[in-house]
C-alpha cells in the first residue's frame, strides 16, 4: 500500500476513535534538529567517552553518587545539543489532536520538552526534562531554559546543597507519579496507540502497542528503521515523524 493510501485508512478508523495514546521516543525530535538515541552530542556513537568510561556508566545513578561532576559533564553536553531547538510539526500535530478527541496522551521518553514547548498538556515525561533541575537536600525545584553559565555542578539557591537534574539516570528507578499515570490510563484503555521514532525497547514502551493490538484498537508505528513492535501494528509507516503527522492531520481533515 502506499504511504499516502495507507495514512488515508489510518485517518479513516482514526475518525471513529475517542481515545489517542501517542508513544514518542528521540525520532518525533529528529526534525527539530535533534540526533537521535546513538547521536545525542555524539556522546553515545563512542565505545567510551573521553573519560575512558561508558557513556552509560558516566549517565548512571551510581556515578552521581560517586562523583557528580562526570555526570553533570555529560547532562550538559546532552542540554546544549537540545538547546535553541523548537518544536517540529510531529510535536505541534499531536498538541493539536488533543482537542480533537476525548482524551490523548503523549508518553515520551525524550527529556527536551517539546511536547510541553509545542502545547500538549497531558505528557507523561517517563525519563524526566532535562530543564527542570532539583536540589537533593532540600528539595526546592526550578526551571531553567539553558543550562548556559551554570556551573559544574551546580549549586542548590536555597541551601547551597547538590542539583541534580530532573531526569532518569541509568540504574535509577521511573518516577512513581508518572508510572501511576501511566497506568492509571492504560487501565482505561485506548481506541488508537501510535508509536512515534522509538525502538521500543523498554517494556512499558512496547506494551501500550501489544495491550491495543491485543484489544483490537488501532495501532500504528511511524519510523524509518525497525523497532520491538514493527512486527506487531496494524499499520507501519517508514517515514519521518513531522512528514507521516503533518499527511495524518491533512487526511483527518478530508475523512
Amino acid at each position: 500500500m502506499e504511504l499516502l493510501e495507507e495514512i488515508s485508512a489510518i485517518a479513516r478508523r482514526l475518525k471513529g476513535s475517542r481515545s489517542v495514546l501517542f508513544v514518542t521516543g528521540a525520532g518525533i525530535s529528529a526534525d527539530s534538529g535533534l540526533p537521535t538515541y546513538r547521536g545525542i552530542g555524539g556522546l553515545y556513537e563512542q565505545e567510551e567517552t573521553d573519560d575512558g568510561i561508558p557513556i552509560e556508566a558516566a549517565l548512571s545513578g551510581a556515578m552521581f553518587q560517586r562523583d557528580p561532576k562526570i555526570t553533570w559533564k555529560y547532562i550538559h553536553q546532552i542540554e546544549s545539543s537540545c538547546r535553541n531547538a523548537g518544536p517540529n510539526r510531529a510535536h505541534e500535530a499531536i498538541a493539536a489532536l488533543e482537542a480533537r478527541f476525548d482524551r490523548v496522551w503523549t508518553l515520551t521518553q525524550n527529556v527536551d520538552g517539546l511536547h510541553h514547548a509545542a502545547g500538549s498538556t497531558q505528557v507523561i515525561d517517563i525519563h524526566g526534562d532535562v530543564h527542570w533541575l532539583l536540589c537533593t537536600r532540600c528539595g526546592h525545584r526550578w526551571r531553567v531554559e539553558t543550562y548556559a553559565g551554570l556551573p559544574i555542578p551546580p549549586s542548590c539557591p536555597e541551601c547551597d546543597s547538590l542539583v541534580r537534574p530532573e531526569v532518569v539516570l541509568f540504574g535509577e528507578m521511573l518516577p512513581m507519579d508518572r508510572v501511576q499515570v501511566l497506568q492509571e490510563q492504560l487501565m482505561r484503555g485506548f481506541d488508537a496507540v501510535i508509536s512515534i521514532g522509538t525502538t521500543s525497547v523498554f517494556p512499558y514502551i512496547a506494551e501500550p502497542v501489544i495491550d491495543a493490538r491485543r484489544r483490537g484498537g488501532l495501532t500504528v508505528e511511524i519510523n524509518p528503521g525497525v523497532s520491538e513492535v514493527s512486527h506487531i501494528v496494524n499499520h507501519r509507516l517508514r517515514t519521518g515523524a513531522a512528514r507521516a503527522m503533518d499527511a495524518l492531520v491533512r487526511a483527518l481533515d478530508r475523512a
